[in-house]
């Protein structure tokens, strides 16, 4: 089973060529893992989990032969459980809860079983949602990744219109464009996007909130707006060099990886240096040592201060990635004039010293070196998307950029609007989006219903 968008995805990209990092279980290796849960009652999995599934419940009906109850009890909590199954870090969410980590026993593979249970569903074509009765309200939702994605279905089971639109030509926000290959495809994460917005909602690809369709015309149109729209283009130091070329954003270059045919960039490189120290950096990390590159990664502090999980740090020295501490790039060096522009040679970088407990790093004199990079990819965070939604009477927005919100609601300052998702919480994990999503439905249905009884009438017609 293949979704439509699928078809403005080339036959050959590099993403193919790596293979799943946790491949999925037989129905054999399910019923076995299952048979080993001990169905806590005070369940530690569940309240790691940000949208509460009853982890318990869908795993004892693996062991019982129910897959489709199952699916039906991830998907009614989290409806992104298929993605969230594989690019979850389980490790530090529900497995990492496990009990059995505290009595030296291999935890449940959660994760895994819940992958075995909703692909079994999408293969399957089985849905368990409806639209609710119509409400008569409509809500635009700014963005299609997976928050929006999760508001626009929980909204329609609620029988509100939602409408998500969408900058790029493809939905599925990061799971399409950004999360490592080897967690999940493009064109896993389009047949998800297919799947969720089955049950009614529209997905409108190519509109960009801003040029094609303003706030103001989205305000007369709607009675709601939720606001999804992610993070931005990757963060630039303002480096010498960093024109050169071969020198790219991280999540740029992911998303070449997995949605282009080719990446010259990538296929004419033999050394590679990563920048930063958070879970993008270590995903491109292993993404090009999976290709073939030597991959040296840099980060300004030590081991302990990097932002990317531990389980994932140690992935990527397994798979040869080199990690350099407590080094910093200075500029980049441009080697041969190639038959576009200059490549970059190598990275000159710096060595940093820890010069007090919370204070920045500083360079060390005379410890300048190079290191031979003919790839760089640079991850060091995101810019945000928020200048248009800054013109938004009552919305703020914190010291990093990120949106407000209350977080029992994800309401905003203005009455008219919510958000969620990366825009809000900074760019966490695809399950807090979800979980965000959903709530902020909920927010948006309880305030329709707010005001219908408080409209001139509402008890004589019984609301």
């Amino acid at each position: 089973m293949a979704a439509p968008e699928t078809r403005a995805l080339p036959a050959r990209r590099l993403e193919l060529m790596m293979p799943d990092l946790k491949p999925a279980l037989t129905e054999a290796q399910a019923r076995a893992e299952a048979s080993r849960c001990l169905y806590c009652n005070d369940a530690p999995c569940i309240a790691a989990c940000p949208t509460a599934i009853n982890i318990p419940e869908f795993i004892r009906k693996i062991d019982s032969g129910n897959y489709r109850g199952s699916a039906r009890t991830i998907l009614d909590a989290n409806i992104l459980g298929y993605s969230c199954a594989l690019v979850c870090p389980v490790e530090v969410l529900c497995v990492g809860a496990c009990v059995y980590n505290h009595q030296d026993r291999p935890p449940i593979q959660i994760g895994l079983l819940q992958r075995f249970a909703t692909e079994r569903a999408y293969e399957k074509g089985t849905r368990f949602f409806e639209k609710g009765a119509p409400t008569g309200k409509r809500v635009a939702l700014v963005g299609a990744g997976p928050a929006s994605l999760a508001c626009a279905h929980e909204l329609t089971r609620l029988g509100h219109e939602a409408v998500c639109l969408e900058a790029r030509q493809l939905p599925g926000g990061l799971n399409t464009t950004g999360c490592a290959p080897y967690k999940i495809r493009s064109e896993t994460a389009l047949l998800e996007v297919d799947y969720i917005k089955g049950i009614g909602f529209e997905v409108r690809t190519g509109v960009e909130v801003g040029g094609n369709v303003t706030l103001a015309e989205l305000e007369k149109t709607y009675d709601a707006i939720f606001l999804g729209v992610g993070l931005g283009p990757d963060s630039r130091l303002g480096l010498p060099g960093e024109n050169l070329r071969g020198v790219l954003g991280a999540c740029d270059l992911i998303e070449r990886i997995k949605n282009r045919e080719t990446v010259p960039e990538v296929e004419a490189a033999r050394e590679a240096v990563v920048v930063g120290g958070g879970n993008t950096a270590i995903d491109i990390a292993r993404e090009l040592a999976r290709l073939g590159l030597h991959v040296t990664q840099l980060y300004r502090r030590g081991p302990t201060e990097m932002g990317a999980y531990a389980h994932e740090q140690t992935y990527a020295r397994k798979e040869g990635v080199e990690f350099r501490y407590w080094e910093q790039p200075v500029a980049y060096v441009a080697g041969k004039q190639g038959p576009e522009k200059e490549r970059v040679r190598s990275v000159q970088c710096v060595k940093m010293a820890q010069t007090g407990a919370g204070r920045q790093p500083e360079p060390v004199r005379g410890s300048e070196h190079e290191l031979p990079a003919d790839l760089v990819a640079v991850a060091t965070g995101q810019e945000k998307l928020v200048s248009q939604l800054r013109t938004i009477a009552g919305i703020k927005f914190g010291a990093d950029g990120r949106i407000e919100v209350e977080p029992s609601t994800c309401a905003t300052g203005n009455s008219r609007y919510w958000a969620g998702g990366d825009c809000a919480n900074g760019g966490k994990e695809v399950v807090n989006a979800a979980a965000e999503g959903k709530r902020a439905a909920r927010a948006i249905d309880a305030a329709f219903k707010a005001a219908l009884r408080r409209a001139p009438g509402a008890g004589a017609r019984g609301a």
